[in-house]
């Protein structure tokens, strides 16, 4: 991200008039396109509202932009001469298409995180450096140099790694799969994406978890379906609810994330996991089992999956290397019937002809060493350790003002807020004091709840993080 040299001897507003000069020219802002506020580039240049306001007034003096009462300021359409009279609106075809942008509180958080890199993060679900498995993957990298030929790969996914996961989920998740009924995606929202744009068609209900992960994914709402909602509670959701809306909307599919369910942490209880069953099999109701985070259970007795015990075929189940290694290999798979596995392949070969085969590799080889355990095994610890300092900064900066259940595995802490602060106003003033989070309402919750992810900040960064959030709720109420 760019910002002026304090250290230099040109001025800090004719920097950034110079830079966004550059911008314009190189038709990242096209002619007639919005500029952003004075007050969003002073945050994001780390200066005076009022240096920025001299910026402005030296392009506007070369007739670069102009500005208008109520309009905000704009790239000029007449300075380019050899602009086209007609240049593309821009603007037009960035609100257009069908496919939905994030959640406004979800692009604020991603700005927030952009602009201030100092701020502590407890919104993004991913783990932190010293949770992934650098050290061995890299050690694995080095001793198994890739000499095979760089070509496009099986878009249903490499060989190698959907060979590995047979072992994987026999061994570690109890799910009797081969070879045939295994598709690898990118992660997660890429299965997801793939079966609400492929086996749904707009129009089409389904229900999903309240609160939900699937909330926050603008996907369901593009792919045009009708979101109809199954409250959880401290034992997941009541499977009956799932007729009710059977005989009401007539679903057409389930969606649940039945251990340490994201955002509440949540485990669905066994008598409910069986009435599930009976019902879903009674109504021929497919189910997505989304599954990231069981192997993550603090005493190391991981938590088995709906899909184990799925003896009728009625369970799509997905899973990722996301939050149990490393996010950034890209790595998810699904186990599905070979029927449904083929039309997802299809659709992934018309997207990118496949994933990367590199990192295909490497996550196979990671699955079949003798690392893998041992990380498990750290990983747990250490994220248990995380849980533990939040929880005893949230009693010692926030005691009578919060309420949580305490997970007993995964990354997400539910907190619902006693103080009545609305969302949009809590989230900035955390920002102001140095944190970030994600309000509860991103998930379809009331405004008052709170998710703090305690996997990706550090340890040493915990008890400052919470200490800056209680900061920002005090200055509230």
């Amino acid at each position: 991200m760019w910002k002026p040299d304090r250290t230099s001897k040109i001025a800090l507003y004719q920097q950034i008039s110079d830079y966004l000069e550059q911008r314009i020219s190189y038709g990242e802002f096209p002619p007639g396109s919005l500029l952003p506020s004075e007050r969003k580039l002073a945050e994001q240049f780390e200066v005076n509202r009022s240096t920025v306001i001299s910026a402005f007034a030296e392009l506007r003096s070369t007739g670069i932009i102009e500005s208008r009462t109520g309009s905000g300021t704009r790239v000029s359409t007449s300075k380019w001469g050899a602009t086209p009279k007609h240049t593309p609106n821009w603007s037009r075809f960035a609100e257009g298409g069908s496919f939905l942008p994030n959640l406004p509180f979800l692009r604020r958080i991603r700005e927030a995180l952009a602009q201030h890199p100092t701020l502590i993060d407890f919104a993004s679900g991913e783990l932190s450096a010293d949770l992934a498995p650098t050290d061995e993957i890299a050690e694995l990298m080095s001793k198994n140099a890739y000499t095979s030929y760089l070509g496009y790969d099986n878009p249903q996914g490499s060989m190698l790694l959907r060979e590995a996961l047979v072992d994987y989920l026999h061994n570690y998740r109890g799910i009797q799969a081969s070879e045939s009924s295994i598709l690898i995606t990118s992660g997660s929202q890429q299965s997801l994406y793939l079966i609400t744009q492929c086996l749904l068609s707009p129009g089409d209900a389904v229900a999903i978890e309240d609160p939900s992960y699937c909330y926050s994914l603008p996907m369901f709402q593009s792919a045009g379906l009708r979101l109809f909602r199954l409250p959880v509670d401290t034992h997941g959701i009541e499977p009956e609810d799932i007729r009710t809306l059977y005989k009401k909307h007539r679903i057409k599919m389930v969606f649940l994330n039945p251990n340490y369910q994201n955002p509440t942490g949540t485990v669905l209880s066994d008598e409910r996991r069986k009435r599930l069953l009976e019902i879903i099999s009674e109504l021929g109701l497919p189910v997505v089992e989304d599954d990231p985070y069981s192997l993550t259970s603090y005493d190391g007795l991981p938590l088995a999956p709906l899909k184990s015990m799925d003896t009728m075929g009625s369970i799509l189940y997905i899973g990722s290397f996301s939050k149990i290694a490393a996010s950034g290999l890209r790595i998810g798979w699904m186990v599905a019937p070979r029927s449904i596995v083929e039309r997802l392949t299809d659709a992934r070969q018309q997207m990118d002809f496949g994933l990367s085969i590199i990192p295909q590799q490497v996550a196979g080889q990671f699955l079949q060493s003798s690392y893998f355990h041992p990380h498990l095994e750290r990983l747990r610890i250490q994220l248990q350790f995380k849980r533990d300092l939040l929880i005893e900064s949230l009693e010692k900066e926030l005691s009578g003002l919060i309420e949580y259940v305490v997970p007993v595995g995964g990354i997400h802490f539910w907190c619902k807020l006693i103080p009545n602060i609305p969302d949009s106003i809590l989230l900035e003033e955390s920002i102001k004091n140095g944190v970030v989070m994600v309000p509860g309402s991103v998930y379809g919750s009331d405004s008052g709840y709170v998710r703090f992810t305690f996997s990706r900040a550090k340890p040493d960064e915990i008890a400052l993080g919470i200490a800056r959030f209680a900061k920002a709720i005090r200055s509230l109420i």
